[in-house]
């Protein structure tokens, strides 16, 4: 039987509990709506003001969750690499040689971006990423070093293991990046078929530059 200081104790659990639950669904409305948002009208469309309008709060309310637009978009980024990642990270664990997860990663990172339009140009609105920012967000340093990983093996089974993998995963990236940012702004000459062929043979320069 509960004493009343234990029912009060009780009591005062449950309704703090009622009260997280209800913060987190007023969370989850509102990410869910700036998603729409975004889906429907662009990232740049998306603000505070619309955000309330939509789920019928107050601008305050959508503050004492989120302190900008920008901290809204900065969950999408991180959701983004985090999907990212997972991909990634599944293709990877096809094969062990490193030319071939080079190969494997670099395919899924393409698809990703193509299955992913709206995440992939959030995630790189101003371009892959500083070191500083990717120490920053967690999902981008897994990023990072799960690829680095990779690299790293591929130079210590070369010819030239004393090669700089940090540099080399950073070519790697830009190579990626580049051909999909092509492909995204139109500005390829070429169809998406053949993009792709182009960028398979680019990482295959890159591996074999790698091998030595």
């Amino acid at each position: 039987m509960l004493t009343p200081l234990g029912f009060i104790t009780v009591r005062k659990m449950g309704i703090t509990e009622r009260k997280y639950r209800q913060k987190e669904e007023v969370r989850s409305l509102i990410l869910d709506t700036a998603w729409k948002q975004i889906l429907e009208d662009g990232c740049n469309s998306m603000s505070i003001r619309k955000l309330a309008d939509s789920i019928e709060y107050s601008a305050p309310v959508i503050y004492s969750h989120f302190e900008s637009k920008d901290a809204i978009l900065k969950e999408f980024v991180q959701k983004g690499y985090a999907l990212l990642v997972e991909r990634v990270r599944k293709e990877k664990e096809q094969f062990t040689v490193p030319a071939r997860q080079l190969e494997a990663m670099a395919q899924a990172y393409w698809d990703f971006a193509c299955d992913n339009r709206e995440y992939y140009q959030l995630m790189f609105g101003l371009g892959i990423p500083g070191c500083e920012v990717a120490r920053q967000v967690p999902e981008i340093k897994a990023f990072g070093e799960l690829i680095q990983s990779v690299i790293q093996q591929a130079i210590t089974e070369s010819k030239h293991p004393e090669a700089n993998h940090f540099l080399k995963f950073h070519t790697y990236w830009s190579i990626l990046h580049g051909m999909i940012s092509i492909q995204m702004t139109g500005s390829s000459p070429h169809s998406k078929e053949m993009s792709l062929l182009i960028l398979k043979d680019a990482i295959g320069g890159f591996i074999f530059s790698l091998e030595g």
